[in-house]
């Protein structure tokens, strides 16, 4: 796909950086479509990468249509995880995905990957859960052939979920679980679904399939929090909170303007967060994936815990 643009929306972001990355890498042209496409915003790419940034609301079909146009591979790697005034989760999850995905068909795209997260539920009491299952059948409704991808949790050194982790261990004697800490994740190494959304591109066995994508290893909430910890030198005591607690702190800590807590975060500790076996993943892709272990050195916050920085 070196030979024509592959437009990849939320290009910016944790996520859709990585993507651009790796498809820069590979030598092809890529057009980065965000709100806010900022030039100055460091990107890893090769030198003499082709890129192209475009501003692009997902709720504006107008601005979606000149994004895609020309393009023979659409990436949506958009992701809103806190509601606020003119962002809903339905706006952007939904009818924005669904914009990118009636776009693209117009155009003529060949392509499509969509990007979505294991545990989506149009029935969830969430309303972030049900925008993103609800958002799935959008994007299946308007490109039927798309590729849809749900990770697991994603990490990667830069990342809001080990990297708090980190900070409560520095600062706190004992970390909250999630009630008991039973519930089962299965992190995914970013660069691993970046790639995965890269070979989605090139496969044409993937058109129209669902993967869920998983790390190597499951862990319980109470194991991933003992491994962080460990390995940063500074173990905690680990203290069951009941869900209703959590719930409660959600609801307060809504008022603020960037919440640390959703009620949606919340709903998703709820239950188990793994790759179903009875849907491709990242091997059937053909990545190989990294594991949790392997890159923890890496994060700056356990570097200073095994220093001992305070």
């Amino acid at each position: 796909m070196s030979d024509s643009w592959v437009t990849v929306f939320g290009g910016t972001g944790f996520l859709g950086r990585r993507i651009v990355e790796t498809l820069a890498g590979d030598g092809v042209k890529v057009r980065i479509a965000a709100r806010n496409p900022d030039p100055a915003s460091t990107l890893d790419a090769p030198a003499g990468a082709k890129l192209e940034r475009v501003r692009a609301d997902l709720r504006d079909p107008e601005s979606v249509a000149a994004a895609v146009s020309g393009a023979r591979g659409v990436v949506n790697a958009v992701g809103l995880y806190v509601e606020r005034a003119g962002e809903t989760f339905d706006a952007v999850h939904v009818a924005g995905a669904g914009n990118v995905a009636d776009e693209a068909a117009k155009a003529g795209v060949e392509r499509l990957v969509h990007i979505s997260g294991i545990g989506v539920d149009s029935a969830s009491d969430s309303a972030y859960i049900r925008a993103r299952a609800n958002g799935e059948a959008a994007v299946r409704e308007a490109f039927p052939a798309a590729t849809i991808l749900r990770p697991s949790v994603v990490f990667a050194p830069d990342d809001n979920f080990i990297n708090l982790i980190l900070r409560m261990a520095r600062v706190l004697p004992a970390l909250p679980l999630f009630g008991d800490g039973g519930t089962m994740l299965q992190p995914v190494f970013a660069g691993d679904v970046a790639a995965a959304a890269v070979r989605a591109l090139d496969d044409p066995a993937a058109a129209g399939k669902t993967y869920e994508l998983g790390g190597p290893v499951p862990y319980s909430y109470r194991n991933l929090l003992h491994l962080v910890t460990t390995l940063g030198g500074h173990r905690r005591a680990l203290l069951p909170v009941p869900f209703a607690l959590w719930e409660i702190q959600a609801r307060l800590a809504g008022i603020l303007p960037h919440p640390p807590l959703t009620r949606d975060q919340v709903a998703l500790m709820r239950h188990d967060n793994l790759a179903s076996p009875d849907l491709p993943g990242l091997a059937d892709l053909g990545v190989n994936p990294t594991s949790l272990e392997a890159t923890l050195p890496e994060y700056p916050g356990l570097r200073a815990m095994s220093r001992g920085d305070r």
